[in-house]
């Protein structure tokens, strides 16, 4: 079988559909038009239709072609599971006694970055745990500490969050360097909690150092519980000890959304306003802000509501460079932003509207495309664009993201809120473009035009025609056409870009394969 696919490229022979940059910066309205499926169907049509489906008993299919052709093969997107009022379980401590290790172990798996240098995880981040049998909700906090200021600050705050929230926590402490005076103020904030909590001693890697863990009963927490997080040793007695203090049900529940929940990544190059712009969203601090850059390190999930309608958005790391470049914490944050990409149903690419488009904005574009996610372009911090910078923005964007001119564009400044209530429009319009499935036989009639009055030009005098089409599923829209020879890329992005021009597909990239086909012999 000989299958070639194409998808969007950087061709500057795409469609342009305008989406300029008023000088007042104000974005004038922009119509967002998809196809929509009446359910009507032309006779003239489906007879045309009819007869192309015939005609390709003449030629050679491959078995995954009548499984296409039937309908019993499509690409269409799983959603995610929803979950119950779980308990909650919250991780603590000071910097880098171990707890983003002692998460990944209960978790049987590697989500929470890891690194063996202070400060590394920022955010509280939820994730759905299991022990025999009981579910639970684990949450990964930053390092608290007392004295510190801005960043620091920010993580330790987040950290006193979880601890509000939690149904009971788990104090690591490192067992090798005992009590500190930070350990002890952080003891004096969990008692005034008033939450079950289970004392940690990790970094026990072995029998002749569990005497350092007995050193804990000091702190007057109880029993400390001796464990290695890194290797695993004493973490099956701890969760058992957990089950016997956490509730059947949380006092203060977790929202996960439903499967149709669509899921929103918050992705863009460092520092250009992810987590502020989740902040104003949710109108609360769910995201540690700083003016350092790479402050995000795992994603956030957060379930919004905005307009009557519910929506997981997902802050991410800031892309700096390409994965193999990339080193220590950097290295893991680019891995599972990549991964939030991918679970996305579309992204949100945030562009700093007061910095030159660089070459990593691009390549951040190019990786939701190529992931195959909607796409929505937004300029933030438009509260520093002057009306020379908005000149120089609409030249860079309309000579460095051609490609993608297909995808709403919006100007917000997530600091103030500036124009952030647009941002759920543009996100039903390219989730409206992801989902557009094309009745087959208006689209080989809608091709059977287009060749009539546009035909493949001729190529070592042979002149390659398209027999059938069909689509193979949405989430993003996949056409594979029936051919005689290979169509020119060219001639393949000419017919993208009048299927846009035709039915939409805004904010969606649009996939196009070619399956050559050769006629039977004796026929």
């Amino acid at each position: 079988m000989t299958e070639e696919t194409t998808g969007d490229t950087g061709d500057t022979t795409l469609s342009q559909q305008p989406n300029p940059i008023a000088p007042s910066g104000e974005l004038p309205e922009m119509e967002y038009e998809n196809f929509v499926d009446d359910g009507t169907v032309d006779p003239a049509d489906a007879a045309r239709e009819a007869m192309l489906r015939e005609g390709l008993e003449d030629y050679d299919l491959e078995p995954e072609d009548l499984d296409l052709l039937s309908g019993d093969m499509t690409l269409d997107a799983a959603g995610l599971p929803a979950t119950p009022n779980w308990p909650t379980l919250a991780v603590v401590g000071r910097p880098n006694v171990g707890k983003s290790t002692l998460v990944n172990r209960i978790l049987g798996r590697r989500e929470a970055v890891v690194l063996d240098e202070p400060g590394v995880t920022r955010d509280r981040v939820t994730y759905d745990a299991n022990w025999n049998g009981r579910n639970f909700h684990l949450v990964d906090t930053g390092g608290w500490d007392v004295g510190v200021s801005g960043l620091d600050r920010a993580v330790a705050d987040q950290a006193e969050i979880a601890i509000d929230l939690a149904d009971a926590a788990l104090f690591v402490v490192d067992a090798n360097v005992g009590a500190t005076a930070t350990d002890e103020r952080l003891m004096k904030l969990l008692r005034r909690s008033g939450k079950p909590v289970m004392l940690v001693a990790n970094k026990v890697d072995s029998e002749r150092q569990e005497a350092d863990a007995a050193a804990l009963w000091n702190l007057g927490m109880g029993q400390p519980y001796p464990i290695s997080a890194l290797h695993g040793r004493g973490t099956g007695d701890l969760l058992d000890a957990i089950l016997q203090v956490l509730p059947e049900a949380g006092a203060t529940p977790v929202t996960r959304a439903e499967d149709s929940t669509p899921r929103v990544a918050l992705v863009g190059r460092p520092n250009v306003g992810k987590s502020s712009l989740l902040n104003a969203l949710s109108g609360a601090g769910r995201a540690v802000v700083s003016e350092v850059p790479g402050t995000t390190r795992d994603p956030v999930d957060e379930v919004l509501e905005l307009d009557g309608q519910q929506w997981v958005f997902v802050d991410t790391a800031g892309v700096r460079r390409r994965v193999k470049r990339s080193v220590g914490a950097d290295y893991y944050s680019v891995l599972r932003t990549q991964a939030a990409i991918e679970n996305a149903d579309v992204a949100l690419v945030l562009l700093d509207g007061g910095e030159p488009l660089t070459e990593q904005d691009v390549r951040v574009v190019n990786q939701v495309v190529d992931a195959g996610r909607a796409l929505v372009l937004v300029n933030n911090k438009w509260d520093l664009v002057d009306e020379y910078r908005q000149g120089e923005l609409k030249y860079e964007q309309e000579a460095d993201l051609a490609h993608v001119s297909w995808a709403p564009k919006i100007n917000i400044s997530a600091k103030t809120g500036w124009h952030t209530n647009r941002i759920t429009r543009a996100l039903q319009a390219a989730l409206e473009g992801w989902t557009i499935r094309i009745p087959t036989s208006r689209l080989n009639a809608f091709l059977g035009e287009l060749v009539a009055a546009h035909p493949h030009p001729l190529r070592g005098g042979k002149q390659p025609r398209i027999l059938y089409a069909t689509q193979a599923g949405v989430c993003p829209p996949r056409f594979v056409l029936f051919t005689t020879g290979f169509l020119d890329p060219q001639y393949r992005r000419f017919i993208e870009r009048r299927l846009r021009e035709t039915f939409g597909f805004v904010g969606s990239p649009v996939r196009i394969g070619v399956r050559v086909r050769e006629k039977r012999k004796g026929r």
